[in-house]
């Protein structure tokens, strides 16, 4: 996605922050962009996981809405500034 800049040229948006949710059972984990703050990731997921409800629902930086199963959600890694951020294979 792309935002005009102030001299009317298209600059590549960056998301403010990437979160990684690791499943239960699998090796694999999700990875989303999200804009917003840490602070507001970490209290929707606490409400979603204190009123027992059956997915973790959160809406990544292209407006698609992605559910984790709550009971299955191993760790939440939030990445809020970026810093690192990959490029290639390496993990």
């Amino acid at each position: 996605m792309s935002e005009a800049n102030e001299s009317g040229m298209l600059a590549a948006r960056f998301p403010a922050m990437e979160i990684r949710i690791g499943v239960i059972h699998t090796g694999k984990e999700l990875s989303l962009e999200l804009d917003g703050s840490a602070d507001d990731v970490i209290k929707q997921v606490e409400a979603a996981l204190k009123s027992g409800d059956a997915f973790v629902w959160l809406t990544d930086s292209k407006g698609r809405r992605i559910g984790a199963t709550a009971d299955k959600i191993a760790y939440i890694e939030i990445d809020e500034d970026g810093h690192n951020r990959r490029v290639g294979f390496g993990r």
